[in-house]
């Protein structure tokens, strides 16, 4: 596949058609079976302007067979190798009128079983009883997100735009970015498409402007295991 090489020379890369109209349905009407049946669920945030499902893979595990389709399965292995497990996803759901935006950043954050101190590791926080923790750079290069897009995102229902191979500048803060002399990408991606992305490439989304839905399953991957007695907390092996 020509466009995976964009992967390493400038961190992302958006491939289109990889879920047909048929799995996109299933996996909506998963979806908002769960969401509509358990509406005091912890792990469900919502918001005038976002609505969110964390460990959605665990939440709802009935549309892994649907996103793990042929295709993707196909993707993954010959873009990454083999190996790969989920070790984190959420569900986004942009509503229409949605005022939320996401300023440029890094993803630079896991989720952990427990806090422990080990070297390297730091910047500990707890969202919704999980821990989460700023690893090592090594581990977060190696690691990748996929983005599966149920809505078709355009720069108008805030599309993800990005700072091509900001990836592979290491952890930096934003300051340090010479904007006038990077490039920037509006990432818009078709209904059932997917974009794929690293950790590091620096990425932001903005206000929605043209009352249109935006739904985005976030999916983060590694076949690295953490040491010290730490485990990832969402980690989940996919069976072919």
């Amino acid at each position: 596949m020509k466009n995976l090489h964009q992967i390493n020379t400038d961190g992302f890369t958006i491939i289109d058609n990889v879920y047909n109209e048929e799995e996109i349905q299933k996996i909506i009407s998963l979806i908002e079976n769960t969401t509509e049946n358990n509406p005091e669920n912890d792990t469900f945030r919502k918001s005038q302007d976002l609505f969110a499902v964390r460990q959605f893979h665990k939440e709802i595990p009935e549309t892994l067979p649907f996103i793990f389709n042929q295709k993707l399965q196909k993707i993954i292995e010959t873009a990454f190798g083999k190996g790969y497990f989920i070790t984190k996803s959420i569900y986004f759901d942009k509503p229409e009128k949605s005022n939320w935006f996401v300023a440029y950043h890094q993803d630079l954050t896991i989720s952990v079983n427990k806090k422990i101190e080990v070297e390297s590791f730091e910047n500990w926080t707890v969202k919704q009883n999980q821990f989460a923790v700023q690893p090592p750079a090594a581990i977060l290069e190696n690691n990748f997100t996929i983005r599966i897009h149920i809505d078709k995102t355009t720069k108008d229902n805030g599309a993800l735009k990005v700072i091509n191979n900001s990836h592979s500048k290491g952890i930096l803060r934003i300051e340090k970015l010479d904007f006038e002399n990077e490039k920037e990408t509006i990432c818009e991606v078709e209904k059932g498409g997917i974009m794929i992305m690293k950790p590091l490439l620096f990425h932001a989304s903005n206000k929605t402007t043209n009352n249109e839905r935006r739904r985005v399953i976030h999916i983060e991957f590694s076949k690295q295991e953490l040491s010290d007695g730490l485990e990832w907390s969402e980690k989940t092996v996919l069976l072919n």
